[in-house]
């Protein structure tokens, strides 16, 4: 809990920092990769790029500062849980937090000047360290059930036995570990980092991707879309490095499964929406269940380009062979190229329209794709009453949905 004396100066200088936050983000990462440049191999350089990392640490710590002063109702237990999960999934160490918080105090003070007084410093380094503390508990439990060393060596060894073209874009990797020992288990929804080296001594750069097969297998499979630039944004580091330069084979070094969103909650009826490359966590649940509950009432809503786009879609009969009770709807912007697979498809604008998407009573809901997206589908379904603690969701990106 933030100390009173404390809360006050916070609550007063809140304005100011909210009004220069990005100024301040900014800073902090220039000030911290100048004095830090190792850490760049942490970060998702794309996301600099774009400036999506700066304003997105902007909005959180003014976001958390505003719940420690009660001006905020947003409950944080579950956005505290997507970043310690995304942290632990890049081997983020307590150690590195010290750091964090040199600098980004100190570009407060820099991007303030002499409004940041002695308590105001002193204020604003006890938000910093609440959240920090907050986090660094969180990671260490994830560390331990995941059985990462203490040093946080998250890093694997995995060898590339299989590289499949799903689409023109698409691209997915069957993995198993180096060493031939055992293949860790997964909840439906979790994810993996890829660390890749770049070419040209270029450092390393780390990429999350949802694991698409069959938990329980003998294998992982991660299924990769190439991210193409586009209004001036650099093309995907990684993703293109794993579609060009990958081959069977190859080993890759992964980190154990984290996530906090399964796809599969809790029994009853449950519903998968999904929009391009978001399928991959719907794909896992889907074999999950045809292996462990082939009678559970399953509804899938995928919405995509073209069905020459639509990734991993002829695993879709098969799925529903094994699941009687699955239900599968498709929405296409273009569904010119013909229909695959006998799997029909709807012409929506590319958007599943959330007032006709198939609901039963008590249906778990699990949501992904690009943010837009899964807030209009999530506004719609709560307008339709699913409550919101039904509605699960995964962001990969440096955005929170709201």
């Amino acid at each position: 809990m933030l100390s009173e004396s404390s809360a006050a100066v916070v609550t007063a200088t809140l304005p100011a920092v909210q009004a220069h936050g990005e100024a301040i983000t900014g800073r902090f990462y220039q000030r911290m990769f100048d004095a830090h440049p190792e850490l760049l191999d942490i970060f998702n350089r794309g996301n600099q790029a774009t400036g999506q990392q700066k304003a997105a640490l902007a909005a959180a710590v003014v976001a958390y500062a505003e719940h420690l002063t009660g001006g905020s109702t947003v409950p944080w237990g579950p956005i505290l849980d997507r970043i310690a999960h995304k942290h632990a999934s890049l081997g983020i160490t307590a150690t590195q937090y010290p750091i964090v918080g040199r600098h980004l105090l100190a570009a407060v003070a820099e991007v303030l000047g002499e409004a940041v007084t002695p308590a105001v410093a002193a204020a604003w380094d006890e938000v910093y360290w609440l959240l920090a503390c907050e986090l660094i508990a969180r990671e260490a439990r994830l560390y331990t059930v995941a059985g990462v060393p203490e040093n946080g060596a998250v890093w694997q060894e995995w060898r590339v036995v299989e590289k499949t073209p799903e689409t023109a874009d698409v691209t997915s990797f069957t993995l198993v570990p180096a060493d031939g020992g055992p293949v860790p288990g997964f909840t439906p929804g979790q994810y993996v980092s890829v660390a890749v080296d770049l070419a040209g001594g270029r450092g390393q750069q780390i990429r999350q991707y949802s694991l698409s097969g069959r938990p329980g297998a003998d294998h992982w499979r991660i299924t990769v879309k190439r991210v193409r630039g586009v209004d001036g944004a650099p093309d995907g580091l990684v993703s293109g490095f794993l579609h060009d330069r990958v081959a069977a084979g190859d080993t890759l070094r992964l980190s154990p499964p984290f996530g906090e969103v399964s796809a599969v909650g809790d029994a009853g009826p449950l519903l998968l929406v999904s929009a391009g490359i978001g399928l991959t966590p719907a794909m896992a649940a889907l074999a999950h269940l045809a292996a462990t509950e082939p009678e559970r009432p399953v509804t899938m809503v995928h919405a995509d380009r073209t069905g020459a786009a639509h990734a991993l879609r002829h695993e879709l009969p098969g799925l529903q062979e094994r699941l009687p009770n699955l239900s599968v709807r498709l929405w296409y912007e273009d569904t010119a190229d013909g229909e695959l697979t006998g799997l029909k498809a709807e012409i929506a604008d590319g958007l599943v329209e959330p007032a006709l998407i198939p609901l039963a009573p008590a249906a778990h809901v699990h949501l992904c794709g690009p943010v837009p997206f899964m807030a209009r589908v999530r506004g719609g379904l709560l307008r339709r009453g699913v409550p919101d603690e039904r509605i699960a969701y995964e962001v990969f990106g440096p955005g929170m949905l709201r």
